[in-house]
């Protein structure tokens, strides 16, 4: 007798726990987890009119608003799994996600509907829309929806099945689908809420990460509803707004990601509220000891990092309460998952290195997806003796802590010497007039690479005479072969949809103005 499992029963079995309670939030609309589930399945009844069978795959380009955790909950009672589509893609780019998995139908907001319906035209998938003010030949899930009975129940889905397809950002090459099934992401999600994040149901979670995203989708959608809690939804994130609505709606959990924190700080200037946090955490990128530091100083509360991957459902590493923090630390492995450093050079087996020793970081447990959509190719890449391989370098400390050293493809070599960027970039953050740093790896003549700070300024500061202050505060700080001999200062960073700088863009832009 096999067991049975489905994703979907996160949201169906809190709202038998928790019929009444608030489950979402958005402006001036409060909705229980009565009528979170109810609409859930109203929407998977509607989509089983429009042929959506078990096994299909849903799309999803939808912001932080109810009607996605409809959707998304509403496809996976009824045993389809669902594609999150990233809500700044072009038509082109979203075409190409629908055809690569081969998603049946593509569901969409009204503000998003202009690129989601030529995209679903190019890709011959068919289209609903929810929201007042988009195309009135595109029809409403949201209206027609009411129309039809819920679906009675949730269609158990076996632990291995496919419950959500993930696509990377495509930093090689074309975004590539990794595939989560309901075992990978029940557990992420339940890890989280009761292990690692370990949030109560009396906890107010601001839900400003993307939805689409794995961090958004997992850490502050799944987990807070595994718990129990209220999600307060924000489309958008903007700082000011972000701190009056932690205010406003008692927000005792935050999850973000480093530029995040860092618009709070600068947004704290000239917001004299301060939401009374619990928990803080970060991910999707490493953040800056100074940043945590600050926030502490004027929030209040730790900022708890952790890391992961897509691949991962995405929790892999965290700094957990058990066993206390490491500033600066990824934390150890979550509940259930073994994290070891391998040697990154060696191709085709996984050979663990001595504690203290940098290497690969390398992954397995029941977060591990089961491989990439449509290409075994890459699958095998990455997938060794069991081992995920991340692509990411760190160091194990003799407590079990885990260390970022940096991404293997953004390893600087400057004449001869391995540089890497994260170590520059936690001295940089510490410089009194530096708001932001990342720093890149540009082509030279002479040593092959050299290496150039980006940095953006805190309000203030002398731009001019900041390139020559701040190369000469790194020397001071760094190795010969560490310190930047290039600086730049820009107003922003480009971001990617979860709030990520864009290194490879900046990398790119610097190089086609000659600056490299």
């Amino acid at each position: 007798m096999t067991s049975r499992i489905s994703l979907a029963s996160i949201l169906a079995e809190s709202a038998e726990r928790f019929p009444d309670k608030t489950a979402l939030i958005l402006g001036e609309t409060r909705l229980s987890y009565a009528v979170v589930w109810e609409q859930a399945r109203r929407y998977a009844a509607l989509m089983r009119e429009r042929g959506i069978r078990p096994g299909d795959r849903v799309a999803l380009l939808l912001p932080n608003v109810p009607h996605f955790a409809f959707t998304y909950y509403g496809a996976l009672a009824l045993g389809a799994s669902v594609v999150p589509v990233h809500a700044l893609l072009r038509a082109e780019e979203i075409a190409y996600v629908l055809e690569d998995s081969g998603a049946a139908l593509l569901v969409t907001a009204a503000p998003l509907l202009g690129e989601a319906a030529k995209g679903a035209e190019l890709a011959g998938v068919a289209l609903l829309s929810c929201l007042d003010g988009g195309d009135a030949t595109v029809e409403r899930i949201d209206v027609a929806a009411q129309s039809v009975a819920p679906l009675d129940a949730l269609l158990p889905r076996e632990p291995g099945d496919e419950a959500v397809v993930l696509y990377t950002s495509g930093t090689t090459g074309k975004p590539k689908g990794a595939v989560l099934t309901h075992s990978n992401m029940t557990w992420n999600a339940t890890t989280c809420a009761f292990d690692t994040i370990r949030m109560e149901p009396d906890d107010v979670a601001l839900a400003v990460l993307p939805l689409f995203h794995s961090f958004g989708q997992t850490c502050v959608m799944n987990a807070g509803f595994r718990a129990g809690g209220t999600l307060v939804l924000m489309p958008r994130f903007e700082a000011t707004a972000a701190l009056q609505t932690m205010v406003a709606q008692g927000v005792t959990v935050f999850a973000g990601v480093p530029t995040m924190y860092i618009a709070l700080l600068e947004a704290a200037r000239t917001v004299a509220a301060r939401p009374t946090l619990r928990l803080a955490v970060s991910g999707g990128a490493p953040i800056p000891v100074a940043v945590i530091d600050k926030v502490k100083e004027v929030f209040g509360v730790d900022v708890y990092e952790g890391y992961g991957l897509s691949e991962t459902s995405p929790v892999a590493t965290f700094n957990q309460a058990w066993y206390g923090r490491k500033t600066g630390s990824i934390g150890r492995p979550i509940w259930g998952v073994d994290v070891q450093i391998a040697a990154a050079d060696v191709e085709g087996e996984i050979k663990i290195l001595p504690v203290g020793d940098s290497g690969e970081i390398v992954i397995r447990g029941h977060n591990v997806f089961s491989g990439y959509l449509n290409n075994a190719e890459a699958t095998a890449a990455v997938m060794v003796d069991g081992w995920f391989r991340t692509g990411d370098i760190g160091v194990k400390d003799e407590d079990g802590f885990f260390f970022i050293v940096d991404r293997k493809k953004d390893l600087i070599i400057r004449g001869g010497f391995n540089v890497y960027p994260r170590e520059i970039e936690e001295v940089l953050a510490q410089h009194p007039d530096v708001a932001q740093v990342a720093v890149v790896g540009l082509p030279d003549a002479t040593y092959g690479e050299e290496i150039c700070a980006v940095v953006v300024p805190v309000p203030g500061a002398d731009t001019e005479k900041m390139p020559e202050a701040v190369i000469g505060w790194s020397r001071e700080r760094l190795g010969k072969h560490k310190y930047p001999r290039r600086i730049e200062v820009v107003e922003t960073f480009p971001l990617g949809p979860s709030g990520k700088v864009l290194k490879r863009e900046i990398t790119r832009t610097l190089v086609e103005d000659g600056e490299g």
